[in-house]
């Protein structure tokens, strides 16, 4: 009676619990949420506008809403706020009224449940003051920051800068300048007069809805010019020395230096590798780090560089982390006056804390409630326990919520969902289970009978506090019908099921142990018997697991044979197929089993538990402990390793060279100092070498001094006064340290004392001597050794480089220019003595320009060598030209000779000859033309050249020819002759026709003819059909 009225108390409560009505088992369900709000940036002012806040959840019956803001309830009814089915409209939204966190409530008889909150938040950006800026003025070359100085602004901004006038922006591109977007200033490496004008820091602020800018007061910024002053970077942006990043976001890192000339950047990762994803940014001013991981964590570095020397800022990454969850609670059924235990498990940096809600309210320890942090625990359930929980995870960086939907059950036994087995079939001489499994709350009173007797725990039969029936050692006396009867004090029912007994299953022939080699194949025996009246499958099983023998590529096979026998087939085994095998013979009322052991050999595993010590700076020591050797001695191991520079493994030098089978440690020799490495260990025995074992991690060898010089040392040339000195760069891998530059050594040939000099870059490839007293193609004696933190490595071998050569300071004489056309003209000199030049003589420079132009816009032509005569081409005809030479040396040229003067003879006829006509007679062809007649103005006809080849032919030969008629041989075959006719004398070549004859051409006349100056191409029409006459351009013979 007690129970009974606690059963009416506890209805009635959660009737009042969930506003009057009763939450229905199988038929209703709580809310879950399918959409929820998300923060708002709203433009402070926009009156106009309005919010809506999301919120739907999936229920039955669907959800009613509520909002709280800032904890409070969100009055409905006021004019400014709006419900839409669940969404929350809120109308001109202002900031000092309605800013706040918003969450929304979805609720309905089964409960309430609470989602994350919302900001809501006003932007806003304030104009720049008015107030003018102070100029600003930096002499060329040094280093210059604009401050920005925003106005009052959420949330952050984003700067540009503009010179002068809108949109002139500043382009960041080629590393000069940089516009931080931490402070919004403007930094100019090395600024150069150009860079002088009006500077206006350009700001904008992004919303959800909109977007605003300003812009401030302009900045006057003068660059005075000054002779250039070359100096080491200095680091003027540094990132925080102490940087916090949110995993699965991005973060930058900003870094710029002032220098002359303008400095490179590089980013590395001191206490690791920089990540990949890092590469694209690592040479400029931002390092980007997108999709942040735990990984990433550490100390990062910058480094500015030019040939003046580097300036480096560190700082350390730390990275944090919004919740996660790992494990939550799922719905749950539970009878009432049980225990209900609940758990969630949230991962975050800082470590989230938890708390709990039940129908949106929190939940604490007090009477049958304990609250432990991410445990939950309910002691004697009621129904008033029924609703709605949810789990909250929280930190710094953000909050999450897990629901689960509680059901206090309440109901009399009922077997209509889980009756007992109508028909339980049981092996002879084996055991059998017969379940009960009634739906009730609170938990029944179950037993069994077998007819009218009541069974009860003996040496055969078990009945456990579940309600299991077991029955032992089964003969055929135990057939018959057995019933389960459940009660509680709501009622009693009872379900009865049938014991059917048949033969057993047995095993008559085993699998027997193999042992195989990688790749044999091997067949693992399997009969057995069974009750006829029912059917017999096998399965196999290695090490418990189930063996896929469907898949005919596989590497198992079920032999085909009769159902008694299961023979498994195994295909180039390999040593994951190792193990032990089970066969499994089965009926749907008992099953027998027999297993065997097969032995795989095979090349060996992986080594494990690989860990680098006594790092050196050419060696390191490797340890390791032994794999598995998979029934084959370990005969040796090989070590591989890579390094920075390489992206394939290679085998590395060792002490011991031979690493017997049973060494677990070794020392790897012939490193490169100051690089890092990744090494992994290979076993072998007489069957192959097995899988590497994992790689190490990566580690860096010391520093040592260079060992090696640099190469490729020279020089030479530049501008007066000047010692040049050349050499390749060193490559990172003769580096052996950082600190690195070069030491340059030199002298003149005939001195004792060197000169020596840091060049303190690694991507240095040249020094520059300047000494005013320096005499012109000085021979100096010069080497180069490399440097770095731990000291200095050896010189190279010597080189002889001269000091900037002089201009040759002798004319060349003897000239004499000749006309050869009417276009061409050939210039003759005496040479100049090479003792007479500062340098070594590289050649010749013809000046020639006409009479009525000056000298100093003369054409020039060099020779490639020290040649005494030249052609010059491309001259005008019958024009006076004056010719002068000059010697010429790196430095340049020399004084001019005295010129001389010549005069260009006059042109060709510029008409090719006419009425061309030809006649075919056997193997012959005649052709004949009219004259060329020279103009007053042109030079003499001297005769005529004829052009010709034969089909497939490449080369032409050449007639000269006095008269106007030329006969010449056809080919042999049905091919055709090309003919090419023009006029020449001492003004050069003229104008030409191309006629092609055939052997069936016959007779044929130009009936039309095109005046062709030279160097132009038409098509003359011709008679005939296998014929075609141009006129083209010169020829040269």
């Amino acid at each position: 009676m007690d129970l009974l009225c606690l059963l009416v108390l506890s209805y009635a409560a959660l009737s009042y619990a969930v506003g009057g009505d009763v939450c229905v088992s199988g038929h209703d369900s709580g809310p879950v949420f399918e959409e929820q709000p998300n923060s708002v940036v709203y433009p402070e002012g926009l009156k106009e506008a309005s919010v809506t806040l999301s919120c739907r959840a999936r229920a039955s019956p669907a959800a009613s809403y509520r909002w709280r803001v800032n904890g409070t309830e969100v009055e409905v009814g006021d004019p400014r706020f709006r419900l839409v089915a669940g969404n929350l409209v809120i109308s001109g939204p202002q900031s000092g009224r309605d800013g706040g966190s918003y969450q929304c409530l979805a609720i309905n008889r089964c409960g309430t449940i609470v989602s994350h909150a919302a900001n809501l938040k006003f932007g806003y950006l304030q104009d720049f003051p008015p107030e003018s800026r102070s100029p600003q003025t930096a002499t060329e070359g040094t280093g210059v920051f604009l401050t920005c100085q925003p106005p009052a602004h959420y949330p952050a901004l984003s700067y540009r800068w503009f010179v002068n006038e809108f949109p002139s922006f500043v382009q960041p591109g080629g590393g000069g300048s940089f516009v931080s977007q931490v402070t919004g200033n403007l930094y100019l490496a090395s600024s150069v007069p150009a860079d002088s004008g009006k500077y206006f820091c350009f700001s904008t602020i992004t919303m959800d809805i909109s977007t605003k800018s300003t812009f401030s007061r302009a900045t006057q910024l003068t660059v005075l010019p000054d002779g250039t002053v070359l100096y080491a970077p200095s680091i003027k942006v540094r990132f925080p020395t102490e940087t916090y990043a949110l995993a699965r976001h991005t973060t930058q890192l900003e870094c710029f230096a002032y220098g002359n000339p303008v400095p490179k950047l590089r980013w590395r990762k001191v206490d690791g590798l920089l990540p990949s994803k890092a590469e694209e940014s690592s040479e400029g001013p931002v390092l980007m780090l997108p999709d942040v991981a735990f990984d990433d964590e550490g100390i990062y570095e910058c480094e500015a560089y030019n040939s003046e020397g580097r300036d480096t800022h560190q700082g350390r990454v730390t990275v944090q982390a919004q919740p996660e969850w790992l494990q939550v609670m799922s719905d749950s059924e539970v009878e009432i006056s049980s225990e209900l235990s609940w758990s969630c498990i949230a991962s975050g940096k800082p470590r989230p804390s938890i708390r709990w809600l039940r129908n949106g309210q929190p939940l604490s320890t007090q009477d049958r409630v304990e609250v432990n942090g991410g445990r939950l625990k309910i002691l004697s359930l009621s129904l008033e326990d029924t609703g709605m929980y949810q789990c909250v995870a929280e930190n710094k960086h953000g909050t999450i919520y897990s629901n689960a939907e509680l059901r206090v059950q309440v109901q009399a036994p009922d077997f209509r969902r889980h009756p007992v087995r109508k028909l339980v079939p049981a092996a002879r001489g084996g055991q059998v289970m017969m379940e009960c499994r009634p739906r009730a709350a609170p938990k029944p009173t179950l037993f069994w009978s077998r007819g009218t007797e009541l069974l009860t725990n003996s040496s055969r039969v078990t009945v456990t506090p579940d309600g299991q029936l077991w029955i032992h050692n089964i003969s055929r006396a135990d057939e018959g019908k057995y019933t389960c009867f459940a009660e509680n004090y709501l009622g009693k029912a009872n379900s009865t099921g049938h014991l059917s007994v048949r033969d057993a299953t047995k095993i008559t022939l085993a699998p027997s142990n193999a042992d195989i080699n990688q790749g044999d194949n091997v067949t693992l025996q399997c009969h057995a018997s069974h009750d006829p009246t029912m059917d017999l499958t096998f399965t196999w099983a290695l090490n418990g697991a189930l063996l896929d023998l469907e898949d005919p590529s596989g590497p198992y096979q079920r032999l085909e044979g009769k159902e008694t026998i299961g023979d498994l087939l195994i295909v180039n085994g390999q040593l994951g197929q190792a193990g032990l095998y089970t066969c499994t013979a089965q009926t749907v009322v008992d099953s027998a089993s027999a297993s065997a052991k097969l032995v795989i050999r095979g090349p060996p595993g992986p080594p494990g538990g690989l860990i680098v010590k006594n790092v050196g700076d050419t060696s390191v020591e490797l340890r390791w402990s032994r794999g598995y050797d998979n029934h084959s001695p370990i005969g040796k191991y090989v070590i591989m390793g890579r390094s920075a520079l390489t992206s394939g493994w290679k085998r590395m030098r060792t002490e011991p060279t031979n690493i017997e089978g049973n060494a677990e440690s070794a020392r790897v020799i012939g490193l490169l100092p100051w690089m890092d490495y990744e090494f992994h260990v290979i076993a072998s025995n007489i069957l192959g070498s097995g899988e590497p074992s994992m790689a190490s991690h990566t580690v860096r060898t010391q520093q040592a001094a260079p060992t090696v010089a640099p190469s490729g040392l020279g020089g030479g040339g530049g501008d007066r006064n000047e010692l040049i000195i050349t050499w390749t760069p060193m490559a990172r891998e003769y580096q052996n340290g950082d600190g690195f530059g070069y030491i340059v050594a030199f002298k003149r040939r005939d001195a004792e004392m060197w000169t020596m000099v840091r060049v303190p870059n690694v991507e240095s490839s040249r020094y520059v001597y300047t000494n005013q007293s320096l005499s012109p193609y000085s021979s100096f004696e010069v080497k180069i050794k490399a440097y770095n933190r731990k000291g200095e490595g050896p010189f190279s071998q010597m080189a002889l480089v001269h000091s900037a050569e002089e201009e040759p300071t002798v004319a060349p004489s003897s000239i004499n220019a000749t006309a050869l056309t009417a276009f061409e003209i050939q210039v003759s000199w005496d040479p100049v003595h090479h003792h007479s030049s500062h340098g070594i003589l590289r050649g010749y420079e013809i000046r020639y320009w006409r009479q009525h132009e000056r000298e100093a816009a003369a054409d020039r032509v060099r020779t490639a060598g020290l040649e005494m005569t030249a052609r010059v081409a491309g001259l005008r005809p019958s024009t006076r030209y004056h010719v002068a030479v000059l010697a010429y040396n790196s430095a340049g040229t020399g004084p001019a000779s005295p010129r001389a003067t010549v005069t260009t003879k006059r042109p060709p006829p510029n008409r090719p000859p006419g009425n061309v006509s030809w006649k075919t007679e056997g193997s012959w062809v005649t052709v004949r033309w009219d004259p060329v007649r020279a103009l007053h103005n042109e030079s003499a006809v001297s005769g005529y050249k004829v052009l010709y080849k034969h089909e497939g032919q490449t080369a032409l030969k050449v007639l000269d020819k006095s008269k106007t008629s030329v006969s010449l041989p056809l080919p042999q075959d049905n091919g055709y002759v090309v003919l090419e006719i023009r006029s020449w004398g001492e003004g050069g070549d003229g104008a030409a026709h191309e006629t092609i004859v055939s052997r069936d051409s016959g007779t044929g006349m130009m009936v039309q003819s095109h005046v062709s100056p030279t160097g132009s191409h038409h098509m003359s029409l011709l008679l005939g059909i296998t014929f075609s006459i141009f006129a083209t351009g010169s020829l040269g013979l």
